[in-house]
């Protein structure tokens, strides 16, 4: 059972696999997770169809209860959840929000924590979106919800010349209308569903780019200081997430609508990093840990941290510091 702290917090919990699935869907969906990416030694020789749908319902158990333990734990982390939230879950028809959505749900039902879920989606007009898609889904999962219908995309394209990225203003406006419609209905947090391979891709695209040592936090106030944003699948790999809603069959909507992604910067940095995964094991955990772990007095940024007022210490003051002078720390 989950915990909840004295204040009315989150705490992280491991949780029970989900109950049996269905024996003719597991061996349909079997060959997507017979080889769990974790390692298992208990592989089988035996294919048949008994056999393969009890090693994927074993898989996706696996990986049900870890993308729900990384999730409670980023809850625990940064107190994105607390007693009495009412969570507009923002749904962009893509595998990260369904399964944020999903793995929320399932949180919902079991953490003592009393909190609101309502789905959000922001149909946006582009050209040959499937509109039908998402009511259809939520409607059928019993999941409140509601469509903003804004027409941004016509907006964008008469802004950005033809061949030029949409996505910064197409983000801003989208972003404009969530948060107007959150005050709406009286929302306190707004959950997105970035990764962590997301926030390793936009610490990238920052340093490449931008020049900054910056990426997207787990947990955002707005520059207004009236909405906060954030983001429960911080902790969870991008490679789950795709044989999570792979498993799920989530009624998934193409990131290509609008024709500007082939282009985008974050792909070449995103193929970067997956190279970098596949040659190197455990750099991506390493990088992320970087991110977690930050020594403003080893950087550069005197906003930071005060460097001109760093002076040589006399003895008398290093004896009151408790300090002892180390030679190995001068190279």
């Amino acid at each position: 059972m989950s915990e909840i702290s004295a204040s009315g917090t989150f705490k992280p919990e491991i949780f029970q696999p989900v109950s049996p699935l269905d024996a003719g869907v597991a061996a349909v969906s079997g060959r997507l997770l017979q080889a769990d990416d974790e390692g298992d030694e208990s592989a089988s020789d035996d294919t048949s169809p008994v056999a393969v749908a009890k090693k994927a319902k074993t898989n996706f158990n696996k990986l049900q209860k870890r993308l729900r333990r990384e999730v409670g734990q980023a809850i625990a982390d940064f107190n994105m959840i607390e007693e009495g939230d009412k969570i507009m879950a923002c749904l962009s028809g893509g595998k990260d929000s369904y399964t944020m959505l999903d793995i929320l749900r399932s949180l919902q039902r079991d953490a003592p924590v009393n909190f609101e879920l309502f789905a959000v989606n922001l149909d946006q007009k582009q050209p040959g979106f499937p509109e039908h898609v998402i009511p259809e889904y939520l409607k059928k999962e019993g999941v409140p919800f509601h469509i903003i219908e804004e027409d941004t995309y016509s907006v964008v394209k008469s802004i950005i010349p033809e061949g030029k990225t949409t996505c910064s203003l197409c983000s801003r406006l989208r972003r404009g209308n969530l948060y107007t419609y959150a005050e709406e209905i009286g929302a306190n947090k707004i959950a997105l569903g970035h990764h962590r391979d997301d926030i390793m891709e936009t610490l990238f695209l920052n340093m490449f780019y931008a020049g900054k040592l910056k990426s997207m936090p787990p947990k955002l106030l707005s520059d207004n200081g009236k909405h906060v944003v954030i983001r429960p699948l911080a902790y969870c790999r991008e490679k789950d997430i795709i044989r999570f809603s792979q498993y799920k069959q989530f009624p998934i909507i193409p990131c290509n609508l609008c024709g500007s992604q082939e282009n985008l910067q974050r792909n070449a940095i995103k193929a970067m990093l997956q190279e970098w995964d596949r040659k190197f094991p455990g750099r991506l955990e390493t990088i992320f840990s970087a991110v977690q772990n930050v020594v403003p007095s080893h950087l550069a940024d005197t906003q930071l941290f005060d460097f001109k007022s760093l002076t040589q210490m006399t003895e008398q003051e290093r004896a009151q510091a408790g300090m002892k002078l180390d030679l190995v720390n001068l190279f």
